[in-house]
């Protein structure tokens, strides 16, 4: 059997996206990222914004460009995301109407900022739904939800739940100001942000109730552009001590350096090809590997490290990438 039925018996594998979610919110931005994206392939995701990208006034004309880039022949890997405005705006739902009817089946995935818990979430789901199938989409629209006030906060693991819901994302400047200065502006930034308690618990939550249910946690942006330092070691400590797999970018600066926070070193990746290789030759029982017990605990790990390293671009073994291959073919029937 192959190891993505054998390691998930009865349970359905962990959703896996690329590991920098690009935010660009005019057209000279997503003209700008949509390029990069050609130079670079699919290593990251773009997220045209609706919310903050929008001029006052501006905002059903900006909807309909969000859509046209869309539709643009740029949109190569069909990995370009949309963030509406919040679903209590009188512009989200014309947000709404217009991408997701005229470029529905082109969207990777629309963002649902400010929703303040899971009611909200599932309506804004069901009206997304209305407007994506008119556009002749075959599947679900991917939704990715901001957590970014106290109701969605509480409500988290509910939201995770969602079947519709493949990424949570933390909104920490929203957050850090729903609590009218009792939490401070440093909280926003590093070193406050990975020590302030509070804070550091709604990370932990978020990362927690994605895992519960085989989500995407996407960690909050770093709002340094100038020093690519500080963003590769926010985006380093966000994955080996909180949990997140995935990171906003808001300058093209930022794409690389978070890319290789989130992706397996090289050393790491060969161990997990050898170890599968060796579980697969005893039908995925228990091995020994330099004096270290194996086993499908420990399997399963490893083929998410093979998983990720794919999605990063890395170059892989024949023998690992037919195996990855022959995954994705099952996981496809």
């Amino acid at each position: 059997m192959h190891p993505s039925e054998v390691l998930f018996q009865g349970t359905r594998q962990p959703l896996l996206l690329p590991a920098c979610d690009h935010y660009a919110g005019n057209e000279k931005l997503m003209r700008k990222s949509m390029a990069l994206q050609q130079e670079l392939g699919p290593l990251f995701d773009i997220t045209f914004d609706c919310e903050d990208g929008a001029a006052a006034g501006n905002e059903e004309s900006h909807a309909k460009l969000v859509a046209l880039l869309l539709l643009d022949e740029a949109n190569q890997f069909n990995r370009i995301g949309a963030r509406v405005h919040d679903v209590n705006s009188p512009h989200f739902e014309r947000d709404v109407e217009i991408i997701c009817t005229e470029a529905g089946h082109k969207l990777a995935y629309i963002v649902i900022p400010k929703p303040d818990g899971v009611q909200e979430v599932a309506r804004a789901i069901e009206l997304v739904n209305k407007h994506a199938a008119t556009s002749g989409r075959a599947t679900p629209l991917p939704v990715h939800v901001l957590i970014e006030t106290h109701g969605a906060l509480r409500d988290v693991h509910d939201i995770a739940a969602l079947p519709q819901v493949e990424c949570l994302s933390f909104g920490i400047m929203d957050f850090v100001s729903a609590h009218y200065g009792a939490v401070p502006g440093s909280a926003m930034r590093t070193p406050g942000q990975f020590t302030h308690p509070l804070v550091v618990r709604a990370k932990l939550e978020i990362a927690a109730a994605c895992h519960a249910h085989g989500k995407v946690p996407s960690h909050n942006v770093t709002t340094e552009i100038k020093d690519s330092a500080v963003v590769a070691t926010d985006a380093q400590r966000a994955a080996a001590e909180f949990g997140f797999t995935r990171m906003w970018s808001i300058h093209p600066n930022q794409i690389k350096p978070v890319i290789k926070a989130f992706t397996p070193r090289v050393s790491e990746v060969n161990e997990a090809a050898t170890i599968l290789h060796e579980a697969e030759k005893v039908q995925w029982g228990p091995i020994s590997q330099h004096g270290r017990l194996h086993d499908r605990a420990s399997y399963r790990y490893y083929w998410t490290v093979l998983q990720r390293a794919k999605l990063a671009g890395l170059p892989l073994p024949d023998t690992v990438a037919a195996l990855l291959g022959a995954g994705e073919a099952k996981g496809a029937q």
